[in-house]
């Protein structure tokens, strides 16, 4: 085995190990911390051991919708591997190269064209690449496993990984990585039906050349199959091509995180009315971010606003009917700015729009008081929880949050 090839095989193990060690034991309260695990190695490689295995031997082979979804974007290099033998094409689909298992090759961008490198030698030139996997073997991309096969092209002089992947197995890793894997099963459940309709919405309307979606909150998180646990497998698999539909068309069932007590209008968002995203109560109480706070020198405040100089008055925010900052006015020495409430959040990095923000003249302090974190259009995701906590099941869920919609079954 080359050095390239142990270097790939060792990042392959110890990326296993912390993948089981970190990735689906976040505390849900979401500060991203993870329990203490003391001497857990050996456990955990038999585990993935036997994990990968199950993967490959139990899941069943489902019908075949396929996604493209952008994995690395604005790349200058990207490796790819697999778990198992594999087949690296050119563009034109010509098999140029046996990649042994486990073992690691790099695209790096050249100009108008993309070199195919190992251990520093240049393999081929093309302007795009296939990496195929036999026997249904995972697809290594820049550190992490996925599902499917892989094809690296260049986009405005740079590299871009597109993971070519069925849709109910995108689905294992989206459920996990968009909510943690120990909430109850009805809203697992919510999310993969969810996911499944988002997806095939966007992909229904993408204009863009190379992909569907890309792996990001720009769309919805997708992490591969570190993120992939039984529960997620069980949510999808039991709501098998299930979809929401209002009026028989599938929607762009679009979610948040909490609301804050109450979720949103659309057309009070993007200013598009939706009739199944409509403004309903939210029971997100739950959630760690149902309220916070975030304070600033008013030095600090008026230089994120910009434009208007040091901020002497605040005016009265003009509010959705959900009770956040459509706009509102900020008067400076140099003049006065208003600003959308989304323009608002963006400026001081907030959690949401539903906020209050409140200037001490004495101490020269402003603090912005709110509740909520996302968009708040669409499921909210800490509301499904509690709902099911309750007993209710997922298409009850489903239709509290995307009204007078219904579910459907997806034909073959």
């Amino acid at each position: 085995m080359s050095a390239n090839s142990n270097s790939f095989a060792k990042n392959w193990l110890f990326g296993l190990v912390n993948q089981t060690l970190g990735s689906n034991d976040q505390a849900v309260d979401g500060t991203g911390s993870r329990r203490q695990h003391g001497s857990a190695l050996r456990w955990s490689l038999r585990w993935w051991g036997g994990m990968l295995l199950w993967l490959v031997l139990v899941l069943p082979a489902q019908a075949a919708v396929e996604l493209r979804v952008a994995i690395g974007q604005d790349q200058d290099t990207v490796t790819i591997g697999s778990s198992t033998t594999a087949v690296i094409r050119n563009g034109s689909g010509e098999a140029i190269y046996q990649l042994p298992q486990l073992q690691g090759v790099s695209m790096e961008s050249d100009t108008s064209d993309i070199d195919l490198v190992n251990d520093g030698t240049v393999l081929s030139e093309s302007d795009a690449f296939w990496l195929e996997p036999a026997n249904d073997g995972f697809v290594w991309i820049n550190g992490s496993w996925y599902r499917g096969r892989v094809r690296v092209a260049q986009e405005g002089g740079k590299l871009l990984a597109i993971n070519y992947v069925e849709l109910e197995d995108y689905l294992y890793s989206v459920v996990g990585s968009e909510m943690p894997t120990s909430w109850p099963q009805a809203a697992l459940q919510s999310q993969a039906v969810a996911a499944r309709s988002y997806a095939l919405y966007k992909q229904s309307r993408s204009k863009h050349p190379l992909y569907d979606l890309n792996a990001t909150t720009t769309y919805q998180v997708y992490k591969g199959i570190e993120q992939e646990h039984p529960n997620t497998i069980n949510a999808v698999d039991s709501t098998a091509r299930e979809v929401v539909t209002y009026n028989g068309t599938v929607i762009e069932a679009i979610f948040h995180s909490s609301s804050g007590g109450g979720t949103e209008n659309a057309a009070d968002v993007w200013s598009s009315d939706v009739p199944y995203l409509r403004s309903v109560q939210d029971f997100d109480q739950g959630s760690p971010v149902y309220s916070w706070q975030e304070t600033y020198t008013l030095t600090e405040f008026s230089h994120k606003i910009g434009d208007i100089g040091q901020i002497h008055t605040i005016g009265t925010a003009q509010l959705t009917p959900s009770g956040r900052v459509a706009s509102i006015t900020f008067a400076g020495e140099d003049g006065t700015r208003t600003l959308r409430g989304r323009d608002v959040r963006s400026a001081l990095k907030l959690r949401s729009t539903r906020f209050d923000i409140d200037l001490n003249e004495d101490t020269e302090m402003i603090t912005v008081t709110g509740s909520g974190y996302g968009h708040g259009v669409g499921m909210s995701q800490w509301g499904a929880r509690t709902l099911a906590e309750k007993g209710w099941d997922y298409e009850q869920i489903l239709n509290h949050y995307y009204q007078s919609t219904a579910i459907a079954q997806l034909e073959n």
